[in-house]
């Protein structure tokens, strides 16, 4: 399997692709940053990518997104230390096939990647049960009818921009409003839907068909 190393940290990028030869594995290319990672990826067509997500400039989750719209098929795997529900949900939302954490011991790190040669997603423990935990939220929230949320015409303009990603100061800018203003709409968008943060708006969003129709 070809792989590329996408880590703005060039020793953890070389011990990585120690391993990773050891395994049986072929890196045809590493990159520093997420431009570099989306040029790498249309000249060296790899199958598999390991993507950070902190990275100057440009980063991994917007790199994978760019990455998954040119090149559908190639298997991107988050390598970070972040355990973020907001970047979980953002990577899995982006098109990411797995979610590892860099604390993994280092069988761990096999077993999983063996997960991902064999073409299953692979996903650090602790993370798997959260994600799954959000999900049966989202099946529960589902199953409400529509017509039990009561949103305003406000509410659901900013929710549209919350789902799209923009920070309040967007919404704010977009809508003109103040920014005390789109927290007081989040703080009952949240209320109203029983959720908890951003990242469960996304994905009551999402699993709600609202970011189908929402332009990039």
């Amino acid at each position: 399997m070809r792989v590329l190393l996408v880590d703005d940290h060039a020793l953890f990028r070389a011990g990585l692709a120690s391993l990773l030869r050891a395994w049986g594995f072929q890196v045809v290319g590493q990159a520093g940053t997420g431009d570099e990672a989306i040029a790498r990826v249309r000249q060296l067509r790899p199958e598999l990518v390991f993507m950070d997500i902190t990275m100057p400039g440009r980063n991994g989750l917007e790199a994978t997104r760019a990455i998954k719209a040119e090149s559908p098929g190639t298997k991107i795997v988050m390598l970070t230390v972040s355990d973020d529900e907001h970047d979980l949900f953002e990577a899995i939302k982006s098109g990411a096939e797995g979610y590892l954490l860099k604390n993994l011991r280092e069988e761990e790190f096999a077993a999983l990647v063996d997960r991902v040669r064999q073409g299953e997603p692979a996903m650090s423990p602790g993370l798997a049960k959260r994600l799954l935990h959000e999900f049966a939220r989202l099946k529960e929230a589902k199953n409400r009818s529509e017509d039990e949320v009561d949103l305003t015409g406000r509410e659901h303009e900013v929710l549209e921009h919350v789902a799209r990603g923009a920070t309040n100061r967007e919404i704010a800018l977009a809508l003109v409003i103040s920014e005390n203003t789109v927290n007081f709409h989040i703080r009952n968008i949240l209320s109203k839907l029983h959720l908890r943060n951003r990242s469960e708006v996304v994905a009551w969003a999402h699993a709600h068909g609202l970011l189908h129709n929402i332009s990039p």
